[in-house]
């Protein structure tokens, strides 16, 4: 898109990266041009156990899966709000992955709920957003 702001939304299916994604959207409705990128991070399964009992294919085909699930809630919305897209689903350490992809893809904005899912997975979110926060070298929304 032309003179349209590269943003990168980091999602995870949580009600606060839902948040995060709503903002963008009525950055766009306010009139922002806006080319909007979904990412997902899957953590990467190390244990060397269920690696000798599952294929690396059968390992990629379930992290696709769970990515794309994780997704859907902001598809569904972006697809309501009329609003073009493009997602992506990576694979590593939720900080360094999300820092990572942001700066070699020349986003020029970076967008995440404070607070991820409930529970264990909602102070993992906020510690990622605070290790997003720290390293991360594009500038960036938290939305809470």
């Amino acid at each position: 898109m032309a003179n349209s702001l590269r943003v990168l939304v980091a999602v995870d299916g949580s009600l606060p990266s839902g948040r995060a994604l709503e903002h963008v959207i009525n950055l766009s409705r306010a009139g922002a041009v806006i080319d909007v990128h979904l990412l997902n991070v899957q953590i990467p399964v190390e244990s060397g156990h269920v690696r000798m009992f599952v294929t690396p294919e059968e390992i990629d085909g379930w992290y696709r899966d769970e990515g794309i699930a994780e997704l859907e809630p902001s598809r569904i919305a972006l697809d309501a709000a009329g609003l073009p897209y493009t997602q992506h689903i990576a694979v590593g350490h939720l900080v360094e992955t999300i820092c990572r992809y942001a700066a070699e893809q020349d986003f020029e904005l970076l967008v995440m709920g404070s607070r991820g899912r409930s529970g264990l997975g909602r102070a993992l979110m906020g510690s990622v957003a605070q290790g997003v926060l720290a390293k991360v070298s594009v500038p960036l929304t938290l939305v809470k």
